[in-house]
């Protein structure tokens, strides 16, 4: 196999809040690419060199749904490690470490960028229907509390 990361990538993940008429909303984006190409997660991206882990998250946010942010807090850092399909041994095929943050929404109209498929504002308490990885799922509870199902 010559397709093994040589070592873990920086991602970061935003759980950007916006506050409607109708209650609260989430900024949900649908990958564009892999890992995890066609899934809805949350906007974000991988680290560049020379650049602050607050500034890839806002940029992130800015290329993937076309909205401004403010950071609120840092949330947690998870380990997303997918074994590669094809290895016996488990090797992987994606590694990150992934920083998640908390950010509100300042201004902008969605509008999906080059890496997403899609972007919504999503009902953070009606999320059944968008197949959430686990850790998303529960950074969204983190934020939005514990009356979410």
């Amino acid at each position: 196999m010559t397709d093994r990361p040589a070592h873990p990538q920086i991602g970061v993940g935003v759980v950007v809040l916006k506050d409607t008429d109708a209650g609260p909303r989430v900024l949900l984006v649908k990958r564009g690419k892999p890992p995890q190409q066609g899934a809805w997660s949350l906007p974000g991206g991988r680290q560049e060199l020379g650049e602050a882990v607050r500034e890839t998250a806002r940029r992130e946010v800015l290329e993937e749904a076309g909205v401004e942010v403010e950071i609120v807090r840092l949330l947690d850092v998870i380990d997303a490690i997918t074994p590669h399909p094809d290895d016996p041994d488990g090797a992987p095929a994606f590694h990150y470490t992934l920083v998640d943050f908390e950010a509100r929404w300042l201004s902008g109209a969605l509008k999906p960028g080059d890496d997403a498929l899609d972007a919504i504002w999503a009902d953070p308490f009606d999320l059944d229907g968008y197949a959430l990885w686990a850790e998303t799922a529960r950074m969204i509870r983190v934020v939005c509390g514990s009356a979410m199902r």
